[in-house]
């Protein structure tokens, strides 16, 4: 067959058009986790550079549009005075101390109408020593949506949390609470 039959044929043939990957976006946020609470050995073992959720490059890549509004209305209103970010704790591992990440599950939902809802647990709590006899791994749900032909992060829902606290919502309780002259009060942690 000529090339011109080639390229004709497979101009006919039909095209596979691949839906966004919804783990990808999720697969960053842990591994970025991951490394900020690694065990570090000993105390004078310096740790690797900290890895920000909401960095330039993971806004404009890893997160919807209105999850990037929202997070840059709230961070008008740092939690410290040095500025940076609004949140005075991890929003991903749920406080301001943890272990290093273990038993880290991902379960995939149901893709849907161009959304999917990813669910990860881990257990950031282990080196703590003994815990209450109904203590369950950290969960987060991540929310994403298809915007611009890519899977991105809509929301982080954190069930473990008040209200199953999204972290959506929290950003604009942040932004409002700023915005009237307080200090956002963040959603609290269970810690």
């Amino acid at each position: 067959m000529s090339r011109f039959g080639l390229v004709a044929l497979s101009l006919l043939l039909p095209v596979s058009v691949q839906a966004a990957d919804f783990k990808a976006p999720v697969a960053e946020i842990l591994s970025a986790a991951t490394t900020n609470w690694q065990d570090m050995g000993t105390d004078t073992d310096t740790p690797p550079p900290y890895t920000d959720y909401f960095s330039e490059d993971f806004l404009k890549r890893l997160y919807s549009k209105d999850f990037v509004a929202k997070y840059r209305e709230a961070a008008k209103y740092p939690a410290y005075e040095d500025g940076g970010s609004p949140f005075d704790y991890d929003p991903i591992i749920g406080g301001q101390d943890g272990c290093a990440l273990k038993d880290v599950t991902t379960t995939e939902g149901q893709p849907a109408a161009g959304a999917e809802d990813i669910t990860v647990t881990f257990d950031n709590s282990h080196c703590f020593g003994e815990r209450a006899s109904d203590w369950q791994p950290e969960k987060l749900v991540f929310k994403l949506i298809e915007e611009d032909g890519r899977a991105v992060i809509d929301d982080i829902e954190r069930p473990s949390f008040e209200d199953a606290a999204s972290l959506k919502k929290e950003l604009v309780e942040i932004a409002e609470g700023g915005a009237n002259g307080g200090n956002g009060s963040a959603a609290e942690s269970p810690e």
